[in-house]
């Protein structure tokens, strides 16, 4: 193996206790059977690995957990999201029905947030048909969605079912679960991704003398019981693959699974209807090496007590725009300050300051505003992407007859919209 590549050896965690020394055993006995692995085979295992995977077993989303997410951080977040969606569902002619369906949807709380949102206007959506559909892979956190949405009015489903869990949400819409998203039934749907592409398995790849060679994951000779990046010796099948031509960055990293995620969505409004929102760290093609991995709200050595810590990369929009194959228009990334500023946050934060009556609650709901909003923490860390139908964008006979239709609608969030 040639040296480690841009991250150097890892360290040793002190603390990291049986669940970090039984996934580094199971790696250790991989690595001497098979070589060294790919990045994305080693993200893999340890976050979704069946027995010690960080998600399958820990998941430590809020304030006791590994990092903090938006809706932790602020119901308004949540309910903003709600408005985009029934915004959307206006602008599209208010179809007698729609699925709301997440992708990885945390501890449920931005489903409640939402779901709150579609019971405060039930005025609105009183003739729509709602369901909800989460996609989660890891049996402790739907348990925990099933508890926060539910209030524990859920059943399992026998194996021949799509949906492994359902249930009742507290607002009395119907509650699925799957562990893919093809296992969602098709029909008209929203989707969200909210830090949902950030967590899938990237390969990581660098350009050498010798041309574009894989990073990957092995035993470090020197020490044992610690992993090192090592660069393939040659090419790789993902390398031939992955790798753009015309790539002027000297290091890469690619998600294929997000790519194929992407598509399945891009096939299923194309052909469904509806729309998809992602919300992520992220870049649009340029940044390099982001792979990092979070524990105690700290950044934590990637390759050190694997399947104890949250691990992360930064998505590539521009990579998802392309995997969509123009089946669907895209909007963004935009700055989730931006997003946010033009879905009414500032009006829904002197609505909530009005209506506080201690100080402690307006302190907390500045100090949310903040996080949010703020460029040096969230406010420019994270990016609003959207999948559209193109009829929602582009009037199909607009080019033959220009003055013949009404404009169409703005997209809320990524156009501003002005308050009648």
């Amino acid at each position: 193996p040639l040296p480690a590549a841009p991250a150097a050896v890892a360290r040793p965690c002190s603390g990291a206790g049986a669940d970090a020394e039984a996934m580094l055993r199971h790696l250790s006995l991989k690595l001497r059977a098979s070589g060294p692995v790919t990045v994305a085979e080693y993200m893999r295992e340890a976050l979704t690995n069946p027995a010690q995977g960080y998600y399958t077993r820990r998941g430590g989303i809020g304030e006791g957990g590994d990092f903090i997410t938006s809706p932790e951080i602020s119901q308004v977040f949540g309910e903003l999201i709600g408005i985009w969606y029934i915004s959307e569902w206006m602008a599209m002619g208010k179809p007698n029905s729609f699925q709301l369906v997440e992708l990885g949807p945390g501890r449920g709380t931005l489903t409640e947030d939402i779901l709150r949102v579609f019971k405060q206007l039930t005025s609105v959506l009183s003739k729509c048909d709602i369901s909800v559909h989460l996609v989660e892979v890891s049996p402790k956190l739907s348990e925990i969605q099933a508890q926060m949405l539910t209030g524990g009015k859920m059943q399992q489903n026998p194996k021949d079912k799509s949906a492994y869990m359902e249930g009742i949400s507290k607002t009395g819409i119907p509650i699925f679960w799957y562990r893919d998203i093809q296992d969602v039934p098709p029909g008209y749907s929203f989707y969200l991704a909210h830090e949902f592409f950030d967590a899938l398995p990237i390969h990581k790849f660098q350009r050498t003398e010798k041309g574009w060679r894989e990073v990957l994951v092995d035993i470090d000779p020197e020490v044992p019981d610690q992993l090192r990046f090592v660069l393939s010796p040659s090419s790789t099948p993902a390398t031939e693959n992955f790798i753009q031509p015309g790539e002027t960055r000297d290091h890469v990293e690619v998600c294929p699974e997000a790519g194929v995620i992407v598509q399945r969505l891009a096939c299923r409004i194309e052909k469904d209807g509806g729309a998809a929102l992602v919300a992520d760290y992220g870049h649009d093609g340029t940044k390099t090496d982001t792979f990092r991995g979070f524990r105690n709200h700290k950044l934590h050595d990637v390759l050190s007590a694997p399947g104890t810590a949250d691990l992360t990369a930064d998505v590539d929009f521009n990579y998802l725009r392309k995997m969509t194959q123009e089946r669907t228009m895209t909007l963004g990334p935009i700055k989730q300050r931006e997003f946010l500023k033009n879905m009414g946050i500032d009006l829904r934060l002197q609505v909530l300051l009005q209506n506080s009556h201690d100080a402690a609650t307006r302190e907390q709901l500045l100090h949310s505003y903040d996080m949010l909003m703020n460029p040096e923490k969230m406010g420019d860390c994270f990016n609003f992407f959207a999948l559209m139908p193109h009829h929602r964008l582009v009037h199909p006979d607009k080019k033959d007859k220009p003055e013949s239709k009404s404009p169409l609608p703005p997209v809320a969030g990524f156009n501003e919209l002005l308050l009648k």
